[in-house]
């Protein structure tokens, strides 16, 4: 007989509460800056509340903005669910853990995983490139969730990262071309810049794998499949306003080296992540308010709940799931 798998779907999280800001604001130093920035453990608090006073003002100016992350990844569980539940029935269910946002903590959520008797677990960071500040910092959490008993867990398998799928790419390029179209009515496909806007990385991250890597080459595919047909391209990297060394050229300079070259409208593609988040909301706007006076934008949604992507999400995994329904 078959065995069950519970299949363990990582994401940030997002608060949805402005009260909630410090105490995610902690989570994030402890286990996030710290990879790239060390501070000392006494200053973290005080921290966390400077950065929540700035975030309550910065949301509270953006027509109250809340994130639609977590409603989102929620949907995306249930399409991921779903499409491995035709398959597998009730033997597989995914569940979804949240880097920073109770009650969904990976601790939290692998005790529950044990209440309902699975012994084996897919581990599934739904993040697009690999690094240790996506899937390496859900690995850290689960970890230190097993340390005291890690005997109930029989089997696991993991899933890094999906940039490298045909698959998804080409998804991505069917989605930028949609959005791309209703302009070359006004323009030659050399006047639409497209900006391709990636998850900043630091550059000094103590050893640590930081994304740069993987990310770089999802924009190098991207751009091979699309440049022949929209030559004026760039990256976009989207960094945190956090001391050390980035990767070049954030959105604001790649907005503006388009507008150089002779764009004169700009897609604003977040190929990056899969979730809407603050991140491809507010920051992508606060670019397209700086340069909306001077070309025309078009500011695309992340895949989110895409069908397709719900259906290639489940596809992905399903060999891991295999090897352990019969390992």
């Amino acid at each position: 007989m078959a065995e069950r798998v519970a299949v363990l779907l990582c994401g940030y999280g997002e608060v949805d509460e402005y009260d909630e800001f410090a105490e995610y604001n902690e989570r994030s130093f402890k286990l996030l800056v710290s990879k790239s920035i060390k501070f000392p453990d006494f200053s973290i608090p005080w921290l966390s509340r400077r950065l929540e006073r700035s975030q309550k003002k910065e949301w509270h100016a953006a027509n109250h903005y809340h994130s639609p992350h977590n409603a989102i990844f929620e949907r995306q569980r249930e399409g991921i669910e779903r499409a491995l539940q035709e398959r597998y029935g009730n033997d597989v269910a995914v569940f979804k853990a949240f880097n920073f946002v109770p009650p969904f903590l990976p601790e939290q959520v692998l005790k529950e995983i044990r209440a309902q008797g699975f012994e084996k677990i897919v581990v599934y960071p739904w993040l697009v490139v690999d690094s240790v500040f996506t899937a390496g910092l859900a690995l850290e959490q689960i970890n230190e969730a097993l340390a005291p008993d890690p005997s109930w867990v029989r089997g696991m398998r993991y899933l890094p990262s999906f940039w490298e799928r045909d698959e998804f790419q080409k998804r991505l390029v069917d989605q930028i071309e949609e959005g791309i179209a209703p302009l070359l009515e006004r323009y030659a496909p050399s006047q639409v810049g497209v900006m391709l806007c990636l998850h900043g990385c630091p550059l000094e991250s103590k050893g640590y794998e930081t994304g740069v890597r993987e990310s770089e080459a999802l924009y190098y595919a991207m751009q091979e499949r699309l440049i022949t047909k929209y030559p004026l391209m760039t990256p976009g990297w989207m960094n945190h306003p956090v001391p050390g060394k980035w990767t070049t050229p954030d959105v604001d300079q790649a907005a503006e080296n388009l507008i150089t070259l002779g764009a004169k409208a700009i897609v604003f593609v977040p190929i990056g992540f899969v979730t809407e988040n603050h991140e491809t909301q507010l920051d992508i706007g606060y670019t397209i308010d700086k340069v909306k006076d001077k070309v025309e934008t078009v500011h695309l949604p992340t895949l989110n709940e895409d069908p397709q992507l719900m259906r290639l999400g489940a596809e992905w995994i399903t060999p891991l799931i295999d090897e352990l329904r019969v390992g």
